[in-house]
């Protein structure tokens, strides 16, 4: 499993044995199983994870309507955590759940500024996922502005093909802000 890591590490800067193993040790290896929350709304969030296997998903729950909006999935080779919360030091406004068994690798955010400071490999890997990031969710917020339901729905089938049958349609619907019935119409299209 830490193959993949060092794989996800290297694909922007490459790194020694010495290196690697010095970033790894920083990091906490955590297993849930299906269903269970890794961050829950109005906890602490103490850490930012990386995903070595299974899938999550973060949301956002409307206590008037009971509703959930998901506004991101979680899979291998990915991070995920509630970064308002894991960045300022306050409590989370998102749950994030495991929508299959999950191993993860979790950093605080003192280590994570640490290994910053002493690797600039790892400081520079850490900028550049941040401005991948920065222009994903640009992309994903231009296409909830503009897109219509059909225009989203190809997107998310262009963008990441291996999770649309992974995940159950009710929460591709919810990621896409479109009904279930919506879903189904576009998915026989």
């Amino acid at each position: 499993m830490s193959q993949l890591f060092r794989d996800h590490l290297e694909a922007v800067s490459p790194l020694t044995d010495k290196e690697f193993e010095y970033i790894l040790s920083h990091f906490r290896f955590k297993k849930l199983k299906k269903h269970a929350y890794l961050v829950q709304e109005d906890e602490y969030v103490k850490y930012e994870y990386f995903v070595l296997k299974g899938c999550l998903r973060a949301f956002v729950g409307d206590g008037d309507t009971g509703k959930e909006f998901i506004f991101q999935f979680g899979v291998e080779d990915w991070w995920i955590t509630d970064r308002e919360a894991f960045f300022q030091g306050s409590k989370a406004s998102i749950n994030i759940s495991c929508l299959e068994d999950c191993e993860l690798l979790g950093i605080t955010l003192t280590d994570r500024e640490k290994l910053g400071e002493e690797l600039w490999k790892y400081e520079h890997f850490m900028q550049v996922k941040a401005n991948l990031g920065y222009i994903s969710l640009q992309k994903r917020l231009q296409m909830m502005i503009i897109g219509n339901a059909k225009d989203r729905y190809e997107q998310f089938i262009r963008q990441y093909p291996h999770l649309i049958n992974r995940i159950p349609k009710t929460y591709i619907a919810s990621y896409l802000g479109v009904s279930r019935e919506t879903l189904s119409r576009l998915y026989k299209d």
